[in-house]
């Protein structure tokens, strides 16, 4: 009977330690998606900021990281982000930063 109630209690520890392990790690993901989009809105702020950034290029950007945190909220409407997930999301924000680069160095002035 010990063995018994012993097992059971090694399963079910076993069984919360993995939902942890998983939330933690989609908690890691989002923290990371998170810290990159703030990176970026500095990054237009600072280009506007120079002027650098015309207002409306700003705008465009702005709407694409907009868009960004929208396809993060429905990857983690069920509570996870998966690693395909966060490849798409890295890959969005990937094209996103090329964006941010060509506006802030397209020879265009905001004023």
């Amino acid at each position: 009977m010990h063995k018994l109630v012993t097992s059971a209690l090694v399963l079910l520890l076993a069984a919360v330690s993995q939902t942890a392990s998983a939330q933690t790690a989609t908690d890691n993901r989002n923290a990371q998606i998170d810290r990159r989009q703030a990176r970026q809105q500095a990054r237009i702020d600072q280009g506007v900021a120079s002027g650098r950034l015309t207002s409306s290029e700003a705008a465009r950007l702005q709407q694409r990281e907009a868009n960004l945190d929208a396809r993060q909220a429905r990857a983690n409407a069920d509570g996870k982000v998966t690693r395909r997930e966060q490849a798409r999301l890295n890959r969005a924000e990937n094209r996103s930063s090329r964006a941010i680069f060509a506006k802030k160095h397209n020879r265009r002035w905001g004023r």
